[in-house]
């Protein structure tokens, strides 16, 4: 540690606006090298609390839907005459921040910062769905315009903030001050020379150092030019199919007509419930956030996979055999409807938010999220368009189509998915670049566990 803290203060020293190429050469450490230098360190300086003060710059973050394109994007949709226009308007609502909060969390907490952030998503569902129920009886068309004009209003809340990667700052010089947000951020006492942050320095100089920055932003290649490289473009896209087609999708866009087919006819009463599934699985979502950390990415998408699996099954069993319309059989349906939803808001609403912007490395991380998104909308389209013809054909047995796709997300998730709890940003690029990642990060826990004891 001794000899890490001399190079990193002496590269802080040395760089100004010197080029990267006048740096002296840090001497690269092996994964388990640096998990257990960042216990050592982390016994010194503990960082920064979950929930103090100074961790509340990076809660400004966790406002996705407050860009100033989000609320144009809200205008043109509420103010739609058209089916185009709607569509244009939907296209520009939303904006992703997952890029600068992975990079300015420490990783002993980054898992809840990025999970409640992406649990966001039920914060304008619930506020949505909540004002559906009064609207809803309405007879003109601001019963579904109201709700979207709603979004406009967020830009008065929204906190405009200075936020820059530290990252970024090394890679033009300015590592005093990249040292500076990361004691802010990071160390408990906001000290720029605590062993925190000098090991945080020095792992990013080594990385910079040895891949360079990528400043073409039109050039993609990267996520797929070496076999780490694929590895974690395989991740991005597991997260983003599995995250839209896991059944999710169903009850997110067509719970109405799920609850109708269960024998629910009230209109105002489904409103009801629309709303009701928008808080349970906030509740799911947060919960999920804020255990990610203690458990790890890979047991609580396993474990949360596998029971949507168990209640997909009890499901399509109720509700095949209800041909009769009984209604208790049918409550108990929609009982495991909900559930299900709880269940896929703890293990999924934060890893879709955390897991790719964890996995990819600095030179293809924005690039990478955009990839995500493309994945998910793709994913998306399956819902949108296929769902209807399904439910209106085969009704029910489109839980047994999901049903067996969740039992292979099982499988896959077992064998492939990587655990990148507790590791910095370059401890889990250096896991990816092992010959087989997810056996090496099973490893990884495991020594860190046994230094721990």
């Amino acid at each position: 540690m001794a000899s890490n803290e001399k190079v990193s203060h002496s590269s802080s020293e040395k760089r100004g606006s010197e080029n990267l190429e006048d740096t002296p050469q840090v001497a690269p450490m092996t994964p388990m090298e640096r998990q257990l230098a960042l216990d050592l360190a982390l016994k010194i300086d503990p960082g920064v609390p979950r929930f103090s003060l100074r961790a509340f710059y990076r809660f400004n973050l966790m406002t996705p839907d407050m860009s100033s394109a989000s609320s144009i994007g809200a205008v043109i949709t509420a103010n739609a005459k058209y089916r185009s226009m709607f569509l244009g308007g939907r296209f520009l609502t939303g904006a992703s921040a997952k890029s600068f909060l992975v990079e300015l969390s420490p990783p002993q907490s980054r898992g809840a910062y990025l999970g409640f952030l992406n649990s966001f998503y039920y914060v304008g569902q619930i506020t949505a769905t909540g004002m559906m129920v009064s609207t809803g009886n309405w007879s003109d068309d601001m019963s579904w315009r109201l709700p979207l004009y709603i979004q406009v209003f967020t830009l008065l809340i929204y906190l405009v903030s200075a936020l820059i990667k530290p990252r970024w700052l090394y890679s033009i010089g300015k590592s005093d001050q990249a040292r500076a947000i990361l004691a802010w951020l990071h160390s408990s006492n906001g000290n720029v020379n605590s062993p925190l942050v000098d090991l945080e320095m020095t792992e990013i100089e080594e990385k910079i150092q040895v891949d360079g920055v990528d400043k073409r932003c039109w050039d993609f290649r990267p996520l797929f030019m070496t076999r780490a490289d694929r590895q974690r473009a395989y991740m991005v896209i597991l997260i983003g199919t599995f995250g839209q087609l896991s059944g999710n999708g169903l009850i997110t866009y067509f719970l109405p007509v799920l609850l109708q087919n269960a024998g629910i006819v009230d209109q105002k009463r489904r409103l009801t419930l629309n709303f009701v599934n928008s808080v349970t699985s906030y509740i799911g979502a947060l919960a999920g956030s804020a255990v990610i950390d203690c458990f790890g990415r890979r047991k609580v998408l396993l474990s949360s996979t596998m029971i949507i699996t168990c209640i997909l099954a009890i499901t399509t069993g109720l509700l095949s055999s209800n041909d009769t319309g009984n209604i208790a059989q049918g409550n108990a349906g929609i009982t495991f409807i909900f559930l299900f939803m709880v269940v896929f808001s703890f293990g999924w609403t934060p890893m879709q938010a955390l897991y790719p912007a964890e996995v990819l490395n600095y030179e293809t991380r924005a690039k990478g999220l955009a990839f995500l998104g493309i994945v998910a909308q793709v994913a998306t389209c399956i819902n949108t368009f296929g769902l209807p013809v399904a439910l209106e054909r085969i009704g029910w047995k489109v839980y047994v189509i999901f049903l067996v796709w969740d039992a292979f997300e099982v499988v896959v998730i077992y064998f492939f998915v990587v655990e990148t709890k507790g590791l910095t940003l370059e401890e889990i690029n250096d896991v990816f670049g092992q010959p087989n990642p997810k056996a090496y990060s099973l490893q990884l826990q495991r020594e860190t566990r046994r230094s721990e004891a």
